[in-house]
């Protein structure tokens, strides 16, 4: 039994869950295992409002089973789930707040016209990032449903792990990459991962445009893709005709890679750089080093990467 101190990611999806342990440093990540349990049809239905877990006995098995796998003594787990059980958006925020508190009744009030959830089971979190020239601030805010999120706690509790943070596919995505990413200020990323387009701009190294959208039955290469990416920058782009980028990055799946960097490249009029998994961890020795395996691990590898 190895890396007792080494917080666990565990992607949940309704295919299956995966679980990746990783070691290292911050310079330099190393995925030591990586494990994968799926589960049977209807055990679990992502949903922003209603519980997602259908079938609680068969999700904790899963659970329990990949996390065996990993022979390891850590019970911590950083959690990924589908982008479709939660909302994420930037906000601009007049005025200033003396504390936490403060923050998220000043959010709740300028979101209470599009909250997307009953108030009473709205959960509110945020982060700041920056204070613009007219003196707003610039918050990222992601909401979800307390039941959704209750579930999951606890059903996670019930495989005997402790879960210390559960957020969303697109961030754990970035989090892998950051250390790439960081070396640019003016960015856009794009990715296709478990039937999710993602997009986000980045302004001096701050995210200043996120959108994830849920594609089902789509393929990474379809025309509807496109669409979205072209119809998202256009909106940034109206807002902020002055920036331009300085690199595109884009992440799929290994068998349509090429042709999804293509279709980029044809949305940005950039070349865009195709970011890999194995390009940002180091695998151990009980670890896949290709691509091909290691890409169904990206948001696990990068929850995990919350220890570093």
């Amino acid at each position: 039994m190895l890396f007792a101190s080494n917080l666990i990611g565990v992607e949940i999806s309704p295919y299956g869950v995966v679980c990746a342990l990783t070691g290292g440093t911050a310079a330099s990540p190393r995925v030591e295992r990586v494990s994968h349990a799926a589960f049977s049809p209807q055990t679990l239905q992502v949903s922003l409002r209603e519980q997602n877990v259908l079938d609680p006995e068969a999700f904790v098995a899963g659970l329990k089973s990949a996390y065996n796998l990993l022979l390891c003594k850590s019970q911590r787990v950083a959690v990924s789930l589908p982008d479709a059980a939660c909302r994420i958006m930037l906000l601009d925020l007049e005025g200033r707040f003396k504390s936490r508190t403060e923050a998220l009744d000043l959010i709740r009030w300028k979101l209470k016209k599009s909250m997307p959830l009953d108030s009473a089971d709205t959960h509110l979190d945020y982060q700041q990032f920056s204070i613009r020239e007219n003196g707003d601030l610039l918050l990222l805010v992601a909401i979800s449903s307390r039941t959704v999120i209750s579930q999951y706690e606890d059903l996670i509790a019930m495989a005997g792990l402790s879960p210390s943070r559960i957020d969303c596919n697109t961030f754990n995505i970035y989090r892998l990459f950051e250390r790439r990413l960081s070396l640019q200020d003016d960015y856009i990323l794009i990715s296709f991962y478990d039937s999710t387009l993602s997009i986000m701009v980045f302004a001096l190294g701050v995210p200043e445009f996120i959108r994830s959208k849920y594609l089902s039955g789509t393929l990474a290469t379809d025309s509807r893709v496109y669409m979205e990416i072209n119809s998202s920058l256009l909106v940034y782009k109206e807002r902020f005709p002055e920036w331009s980028a300085q690199a595109v990055f884009c992440v799929a799946s290994p068998d349509v890679a090429q042709s999804f960097q293509e279709m980029v490249a044809e949305a940005t009029d950039s070349t865009p750089v195709l970011l890999e998994a194995k390009g940002a961890v180091m695998p151990g020795n009980s670890a896949p080093g290709d691509q091909v395996r290691l890409f169904p691990c990206t948001a696990a590898i990068g929850a995990a990467l919350r220890s570093f």
